[in-house]
């Protein structure tokens, strides 16, 4: 079904874009990738939905802000990192994905700064940032390796986990916007909840590194922590099949996944999606046949059920994009 989307949705995008791309690649300072109706299913956890028109993988983060100078103003943008946190509807999306964890090296710089401080760029996988914490003898990090996205997705949405959040360890932050230019901020400049963050001033900015200031690891313990916590989340999650992580946020004082439990959809199907029988904040695609319609609507009615059932309204955490397709009815089965 995705080849054959893919497929149309090429002579749109070469129609849409081609102006577009004979700018980029007349452009010589331009070191990175660009592919016109890329498959998200190749880029997302779940496996599962339609192309992106166009996606660009920059090669290091001055070849990402050139790109950002030579595209429209008005052009849409999504910003990729593992795809961890994200769901592309089966009818594509119809603007530029740009994956800050590229093919090539990506935004993928990170290093200890002379002040003590740890620099990431967006493109840095968040458990990697808790490996290089640790060997610099840095504490409190170690959260960061049950994080299975990026850097930038963490600091786009606060993502936490084992009691940690990211913007309780961030100093300063380096944003990009729409015209290229570098913009440094400090937390003050933002609205930081739950895993929610947003500028306080209306911008067009991404995140594209940040300053981490961590405390000194002096009982040299946090090698061991981050051992205990991979431990943890191999024996809780259905980390073997194609997820998202956790689908739903926490509400305040309970847990998603017992509540959805509760309602009895631990193991409910849709189409060939699953609400996991492992943890039932996860919805997994087994066979990783799933379309991102059946997932989209098991979603859905995970949020229903709970909320005529509990009177509460579970809030996603997983980002849904793109357009939708016509697609027959797809039925819901009990758990197996």
């Amino acid at each position: 079904m995705c080849r054959r989307k893919c497929r149309k949705r090429f002579v749109v995008a070469s129609q849409s874009t081609a102006c577009h791309q004979h700018q980029l690649t007349t452009q010589t300072d331009l070191r990175g990738q660009l592919r016109l109706n890329e498959p998200m299913a190749r880029h997302v956890s779940w496996r599962a939905g339609g192309c992106a028109a166009q996606a660009y993988f920059p090669a290091d983060l001055q070849d990402f802000i050139a790109f950002m100078v030579r595209l429209r103003h008005d052009e849409p943008l999504l910003m990729v990192g593992l795809g961890s946190n994200l769901l592309v509807r089966d009818g594509g999306y119809q603007g530029t994905a740009i994956f800050m964890h590229g093919v090539r090296r990506g935004l993928s710089e990170l290093r200890l700064e002379a002040d003590g401080s740890i620099y990431a760029e967006a493109g840095v996988a968040s458990p990697k940032l808790a490996r290089f914490a640790a060997n610099h003898q840095r504490a409190q990090a170690e959260f960061f390796a049950g994080i299975p996205g990026t850097v930038g997705g963490a600091l786009a949405m606060n993502a936490g986990c084992y009691g940690g959040e990211t913007w309780n360890f961030v100093e300063r932050v380096l944003m990009i916007n729409r015209q290229g230019e570098k913009v440094l901020r400090t937390p003050k400049d933002f609205t930081i909840g739950y895993r929610h963050v947003g500028l306080n001033a209306a911008t067009d900015e991404i995140f594209a590194a940040a300053w981490f200031r961590f405390p000194d690891d002096t009982n040299n313990t946090a090698r061991s922590r981050i051992k205990e916590l991979l431990k943890r989340r191999i024996a809780q999650q259905p980390l073997q099949l194609p997820n998202a992580g956790s689908v739903f946020r926490n509400p305040a004082g309970d847990h998603a996944a017992r509540l959805i439990e509760a309602a009895g959809l631990k193991g409910t199907w849709m189409g060939q999606a699953q609400v996991s029988e492992k943890h039932a904040n996860f919805i997994v695609n087994p066979e990783g046949k799933a379309s991102a319609s059946a997932i989209e609507m098991l979603i859905a009615r995970i949020g229903a059920s709970v909320q005529e059932k509990f009177g509460v309204a579970l809030v996603p955490e997983v980002r849904i994009v793109g357009d939708a397709v016509v697609e027959e009815s797809t039925e819901v089965s009990a758990k197996k």
